[in-house]
């Protein structure tokens, strides 16, 4: 059994609060969970703390072998309880194809602009 570390949502809708929970990885996203560890309210502002974690239980835990996922690992980075290393995907950043058209139209518009300006 695959123990996950993960979100479970609860609130309403357009209202989202979450649960920090220990579950099976083959449970449902809101269903059957092991453990509640805490709680993480997005809708809170930035400067206040928008999750609050039991760390001694998310300490046994992670020695038992459970994986956090993404968001959860950052709250664990923050605490000090594990190193997550930053994710980089250069590719994504790029523009599509589309826009890599519109912008050598654009350049080409402008520079056939310039040019009689200059003459």
């Amino acid at each position: 059994m695959s123990l996950k570390i993960r979100l479970a949502r609860r609130g309403t809708k357009k209202r989202p609060f979450y649960q920090i929970v220990v579950a099976d990885s083959r449970s449902p996203r809101d269903g059957r969970f092991i453990e509640k560890l805490g709680t993480y309210n997005p809708i809170l502002d930035k400067d206040k703390k928008r999750y609050e974690i039991n760390l001694e239980a998310a300490k046994a835990w992670l020695a038992k072998g459970a994986t956090p996922t993404d968001r959860v690992a950052r709250f664990f980075d923050a605490e000090g309880l594990m190193k997550r290393e930053a994710r980089s995907n250069p590719e994504k950043a790029k523009p599509g194809k589309k826009a890599e058209e519109r912008a050598a139209s654009r350049a080409a518009k402008t520079a056939a602009a310039e040019a009689p300006a200059e003459g």
